[in-house]
C-alpha cells in the first residue's frame, strides 16, 4: 500500500529532519544559556533540553535507517544492525512521548492546585527529582524495547515484497509485545497528558469566571504569562492526540497487514518532533522573542528579504502574573 511513496516519504522525511534539528538545537542551546544566566537548573528547561537532545538524535537514526533502506537494495546490512538501530529509534521515541507527557505534568502541577494532600506530596517527591526522573525514562525506554531482539527475526517479509528492516513477525508473541510497547510508550502518556489537560482546562474556566466576576464584566480578563502557558500545554496534548492516531494505524497496519510502513512511522514522528520544538519555543516567551530577532536580524542582511521580517513584540509597561517555565 505505501511501499510505492518509500522514495518520497524518505525525502519529506530529509527536510523535516532540517527543521528538527534546528529548532530543537536551538531550543537546547537558548536554554542551555538560560540556566548559566540565572545560575540555577530550571526543572523546565532540564526536561526541555532532555526533549530536545532525544528528538535530535532520533531523527538522525530515523533518517540513517530510511537511507540505508533507499540504498541497500541487496540486503548487505546484517541484520542485528538493523535490529540495533531500530532498539535504538523505538527507545528514543519512547523518550520523546514520556519528556512530552513529564513536561504537561510540570506544568499542570504549576498552574492547578489540588485539595488531594497525598497527590500533592507524589507530585512534590516527582518534581523534587526532576534529574532523576530524566535519567530512568530513558533506561525505561530501552528496557521496553530489548524484547525486539528475540520477537524480530530475518526472515521477515511484507505481503507485497521482501524487505531488508525487521518487522515485527507475524506471531503470538510479537503482536503480543506490539500491544505492551504501544501501551507503555503511546497510550500510557497519553492518558497522563489528557488528565493533565483536563485539569488546566478547568483551572483555566474557573480563574476566568473569577477574574470575570471581580470586574463585573467591565474588562476582559487577562492572564498574562500564564495564557501563554496554557496555551502551550494544550497545544502539545493536542499534537500527541494526533500523532496518537496516527501512530497506532500504522503499528495496526504493521501487526494485521505485515505492510512495511515503518517509513510512514518515521515520517509523522518527524513532523511532531517539528511541531512539538516549534510549540515549546513559542511557551517560553524568551525563546519566542529571541527566535524572532534572530530571524529579523538574519533578513537584514539582505534587502530583498526585509519585507519578510516578523513584528516583534515591544516591552510593556506593566508587569503581569507570571509563571516560571
Amino acid at each position: 500500500m505505501f511501499s510505492v511513496n518509500k522514495v518520497t516519504l524518505w525525502t519529506m522525511t530529509g527536510l523535516l529532519a532540517i527543521t528538527t534539528i534546528i529548532f530543537n538545537v536551538y531550543t537546547f542551546i537558548m536554554s542551555l544559556l538560560n540556566c548559566r544566566q540565572k545560575k540555577h537548573w530550571c526543572a523546565s528547561d532540564i526536561i526541555i533540553m532532555a526533549l530536545s537532545v532525544a528528538s535530535v538524535i532520533h531523527q538522525l537514526l530515523c533518517y540513517l535507517f530510511m537511507t540505508f533502506d533507499e540504498v541497500d537494495s541487496i540486503c548487505s546490512i546484517t541484520y542485528i544492525a538493523n535490529v540495533v538501530t531500530l532498539l535504538i529509534i523505538f527507545s528514543l521515541k519512547f523518550t520523546i512521548m514520556w519528556d512530552t507527557s513529564f513536561l504537561t505534568f510540570f506544568y499542570s502541577t504549576k498552574l492547578v492546585s489540588t485539595p488531594n494532600h497525598c497527590y500533592t506530596k507524589i507530585q512534590a517527591a516527582i518534581l523534587k527529582h526532576v534529574n532523576l526522573v530524566i535519567l530512568v525514562i530513558p533506561l525505561c525506554g530501552l528496557g521496553t524495547c530489548m524484547p525486539m531482539l528475540l520477537v524480530f527475526n530475518p526472515d521477515n517479509h511484507t505481503t507485497i515484497e521482501k524487505d531488508c528492516e525487521a518487522l515485527i513477525p507475524n506471531s503470538h508473541s510479537g503482536r503480543i509485545y506490539e500491544i505492551i510497547y504501544l501501551l507503555f510508550s503511546d497510550i500510557v502518556p497519553g492518558i497522563l497528558m489528557v488528565k493533565c489537560c483536563i485539569s488546566i482546562s478547568v483551572h483555566l474556566a474557573i480563574h476566568l469566571h473569577h477574574m470575570k466576576a471581580s470586574t463585573n464584566g467591565a474588562h476582559c480578563p487577562k492572564l498574562g504569562s500564564q495564557m501563554r502557558v496554557i496555551q502551550m500545554a494544550l497545544a502539545l496534548v493536542v499534537i500527541f492526540a494526533i500523532f496518537l492516531g496516527v501512530d497506532l494505524y500504522v503499528h495496526y497496519q504493521i501487526c494485521v497487514y505485515q505492510e512495511n510502513v515503518l517509513m510512514l512511522t518515521f515520517f509523522f514522528t518527524s513532523v511532531y518532533t517539528t511541531v512539538t520544538a516549534v510549540v515549546l519555543i513559542y511557551g517560553k516567551k524568551s525563546l519566542w522573542k529571541a527566535l524572532i530577532h534572530d530571524f529579523n536580524a538574519c533578513l537584514e542582511k539582505n534587502p530583498y528579504l526585509s519585507c519578510l521580517q516578523l513584528p516583534e513584540e515591544k516591552a510593556k509597561t506593566t508587569t503581569p502574573t507570571k509563571v516560571k517555565n
